[in-house]
C-alpha cells in the first residue's frame, strides 16, 4: 500500500471551525506531514530494504503497536481553540505542546461563557471522586441553568464596570468565572497529540474536554492521517492492556471447571481466582478494573446492579 499526500485535505480543513459545547470551537491552522512522513522517518533507521517485507500501512501499524514513537514526532499540527478556562486547565496539563493564549492583560476578556442546559447537569459519582455519573432531574436542572445565567450576567457586568471605572485589565479580570472562554494557538507533534487523545477521549475523561478531543480526532486527525488513525483506534482506543496480575487471574479462572451449558464464569469463580494481594481489601480499584476487562472479553457476566 502506497500512501498519498494530504495537502488537499489540509487546504480544505484549514481555518474551518468545528463547534464544541455552546460557543467553543477547534480549527486547524496548519499541518506539517502526513502518513507518508511517518513512514519516511522510520525508514531512515530501517533502510529501503524494509519495503521488501512490509508496505507502508503495515509499517505504521508496527510502529504504533510496538510504541516506536519518534517517527510520529516528525509530523506536527497547529490548532486554534476556544475553550472554557476550567477545561483549559486540564488541557494545559499536557506540557508537550507550544502554546500562545489570548491575554486578558492586553485585551478585554472574551464575551462568552460556557452555559449548561437543564438536561446536562450531572451528579457526583460515588465510586470516583473526580468524576460524574448520571443526570439530575430536569426540574432541578431548570433552576440550576436559570441561576447560572443570572450569575454569568452579573459577573460580566462586574468586570465591565471595573473597566469603566478605570481599573487595569490585569486586575479587573480576577473575578471572572472559570466558565469564561479563552482562545489559544496549540501546536503539537503527532505522537504527543495521540497521547492527548488517548487520555481525553477515554470514557473516564470529563465530558467537556472529551468533546474537544473527539472533535480533534474524528474531524481533523482522522482525515489528515487516516492510516495512523486506523492503527491508533486498533492499538490504543479499542485495545486492552493486561497487567501481570490480570493474566494471573485469567489463568486461574480458565483452569476452573465450568458447567457445559454456562457461557461465563460466576462471580464466585472470579473472587476465588483474584490476585492474593487483593484478598484483604474491601475495595480494590485494580480488582474492579480486572473484572471490567473480563466482562468485556465475555468471560464474566455483568453484575446485576451494573456496579463493579
Amino acid at each position: 500500500m502506497s500512501l498519498t499526500s494530504n495537502s488537499a485535505e489540509i487546504d480544505h480543513l484549514r481555518w474551518k471551525k468545528f463547534s464544541v459545547l455552546n460557543d467553543g470551537f477547534v480549527c486547524l491552522v496548519d499541518c506539517m506531514g502526513d502518513d507518508a512522513a511517518v513512514v519516511q522517518a522510520a525508514r531512515v533507521s530501517y533502510g529501503e530494504g524494509t519495503r521488501k517485507t512490509s508496505d507502508d500501512r503495515t509499517l505504521i501499524r508496527y510502529l504504533l503497536r510496538h510504541r516506536h514513537t519518534t517517527p510520529f514526532e516528525m509530523a506536527e499540527l497547529k490548532f486554534l481553540v476556544r475553550v472554557p478556562m476550567d477545561c483549559w486547565r486540564q488541557w494545559i496539563r499536557h506540557r508537550t505542546a507550544s502554546v500562545n493564549e489570548y491575554s486578558t492583560r492586553y485585551s478585554v476578556a472574551i464575551d462568552s461563557m460556557q452555559s449548561t442546559v437543564p438536561g446536562e447537569w450531572r451528579t457526583q459519582a460515588t465510586q470516583n471522586r473526580q468524576g460524574s455519573s448520571g443526570e439530575l432531574p430536569p426540574e432541578i436542572g431548570e433552576q440550576l441553568s436559570a441561576d447560572e445565567h443570572h450569575f454569568h450576567v452579573q459577573a460580566r457586568k462586574l468586570y465591565l464596570d471595573r473597566l469603566e471605572a478605570g481599573v487595569a485589565r490585569e486586575q479587573a479580570r480576577k473575578d471572572l468565572p472559570l466558565c469564561t472562554y479563552t482562545e489559544a494557538y496549540w501546536k503539537i507533534d503527532l505522537h504527543n497529540l495521540l497521547h492527548f487523545l488517548s487520555l481525553r477521549c477515554d470514557e473516564h475523561a470529563q465530558q467537556e474536554i472529551r468533546a474537544y478531543a473527539q472533535t480533534i480526532g474524528e474531524q481533523i486527525v482522522a482525515k489528515l492521517f487516516p492510516v495512523v488513525w486506523e492503527a491508533f483506534g486498533d492499538y490504543r482506543m479499542r485495545s486492552m492492556n493486561l497487567s501481570a496480575l490480570d493474566v494471573g487471574v485469567m489463568q486461574r479462572l480458565v483452569a476452573r471447571p465450568r458447567p457445559v451449558d454456562a457461557t461465563t464464569w460466576t462471580e464466585v469463580d472470579f473472587l476465588e481466582s483474584q490476585d492474593p494481594s487483593w484478598l484483604a481489601l474491601a475495595r480494590s480499584r485494580e480488582r474492579d478494573e480486572c473484572r471490567s476487562k473480563l466482562e468485556r472479553l465475555g468471560l464474566l457476566a455483568p453484575l446485576a446492579n451494573g456496579a463493579s
